[in-house]
């Protein structure tokens, strides 16, 4: 396993690439999951995609509340890190676990106990769909905990400057559900044809594989685990600084979450084949946000242990070549999804031709906001190593609550229909990534001074 890296020192470059490559396959493995899902799903029926997309909606609002904890750990962790303070680093790694199992467990339950009205809520129209979206939130609720604790796991040896160990365990996961996959949803093998259910019961066998060798390498690893109790009381203090680095994220991406559910239920009237269509092209365009999210992370890592440093050349020098290269990355995602829609959304739902058109021009339009999109996340990472989570919250929550009625009126008001919530989509991407670099370059100016 990699040894922590020192991101005061060395080469900015090569240090920035080094600890972003892992963190980036690292969401690709995270993201794959459900990629794979909908892959063999698509197999099975659209209704499939569009019940899995639907019940999705929920594990994504519990990724809002996980990074409480898991920027809590990231950031707390690298600014322990920069300024040589190991017992508060230790700190920050139990108190963010503690945190995050509580918080794990008390959604699982919210899920279990209120499925059904929570699945109701999309007016989905269809009972087929409804019925299969609540078997697979049901059965995903009961590995909450295990999806919860794996990126606050990858969190806390990411702010250690070790990218590398969580990306294998993560890796490992993701193989076996690789395996897993065909044969629980299909019924390969050893495994009667269970459909979503076998995708759902996949997902948690994997996940829990990865905590548990998560488990075996903390236990291994004392400089951050060394006296850790789970069941020690917690310092307010600390619930207090974590609360306060996670929270301002937790609530834009919570927020998020619900406004992405409120346009979901506008785009069921015209049927769940939108809806599928939506969660397929999410799943696509992920490959460039997941990408720029790596270098968020390690932009976050950098600039926290150079800002616990107080190395502020290092820190104007990191984010002008992490720019540099997730812009890159954002004209790269431009170009493939605007020239190979058909043949990238035909690998998820390859024989039904009214979702492919629609597909189609759902990720061209996609394809406009690429660039500013990924540096909207890279610059997220910039603010939240200095401390400062709240302005890149403040631009999403305003910007993508703008998406609900300007898709209303573009969709309801206007020729373009459907095409009018895909658009709202795309122009609130660009905005955010305008508004929130020239907010992050004015405040890096101060810096230092």
């Amino acid at each position: 396993m990699e040894r922590d890296i020192k991101l005061t020192q060395g080469n900015i470059t090569k240090t920035l690439v080094k600890l972003a490559i892992p963190i980036m396959a690292t969401s690709f493995v995270q993201m794959a999951y459900n990629m794979m899902d909908m892959i063999w799903l698509g197999r099975v029926s659209t209704n499939a995609v569009a019940a899995a997309g639907t019940a999705g909606f929920f594990t994504w609002f519990g990724s809002a509340l996980f990074l409480i904890p898991k920027i809590g750990a990231e950031v707390g962790v690298a600014q322990s890190y920069g300024k040589n303070d190991m017992d508060s680093a230790r700190n920050y790694v139990s108190h963010t676990i503690q945190l995050d199992i509580i918080i794990g467990l008390i959604y699982s339950l919210f899920l279990i106990f209120f499925r059904h009205k929570l699945i109701s809520f999309f007016d989905l129209g269809d009972s087929k769909v409804i019925k299969m979206a609540t078997d697979y939130l049901f059965i995903v609720s009961f590995g909450m905990v295990f999806y919860f604790l794996n990126p606050v796991f990858s969190g806390i040896f990411n702010g250690s400057g070790n990218s590398t160990t969580p990306f294998l365990i993560n890796a490992i996961g993701l193989g076996l559900n690789v395996v897993l996959d065909p044969m629980m949803i299909l019924g390969l093998g050893p495994f009667p044809k269970m459909g979503i259910k076998g995708a759902a019961l996949a997902t948690i066998i994997s996940q829990l594989i990865a905590t548990l060798i998560f488990i075996k390498i903390s236990r291994n690893k004392l400089s951050l685990f060394c006296g850790f109790n789970i069941f020690q009381i917690p310092d307010k203090s600390y619930i207090k600084k974590i609360f306060k680095l996670g929270f301002p994220a937790s609530l834009q991406n919570g927020i998020f979450a619900m406004i992405a559910m409120v346009i979901a239920k506008v785009i069921a009237q015209w049927g769940p084949t939108p809806i599928a269509v939506q969660k397929v092209g999410s799943q696509i365009e992920s490959i460039s946000w997941l990408t720029a999210g790596g270098f968020s992370t390690a932009l976050s890592a950098f600039v926290g242990q150079n800002y616990g440093a107080e190395e502020w050349d290092r820190i104007h020098e990191g984010y002008r070549k992490g720019m540099f290269i997730v812009g890159a990355i954002g004209i790269f995602a431009t170009c493939l999804l605007i020239f190979g829609a058909r043949p990238i959304f035909r690998l998820f739902i390859p024989n039904d031709e009214e979702a492919i058109r629609e597909g189609i021009i759902y990720l061209r339009i996609l394809g406009l906001s690429q660039l500013f999109m990924t540096i909207e996340i890279a610059t997220g990472g910039g603010f939240n190593g200095l401390g400062k989570t709240i302005p890149p919250s403040v631009v999403g929550i305003v910007f993508n609550g703008l998406r609900i009625p300007v898709s209303i009126i573009l969709s309801s008001y206007t020729s373009l229909g459907l095409r009018g919530v895909w658009w709202s989509i795309s122009m609130s991407s660009v905005f955010k990534g305008i508004v929130l670099t020239i907010w992050f370059i004015a405040i890096l100016k101060k810096i230092g001074e």
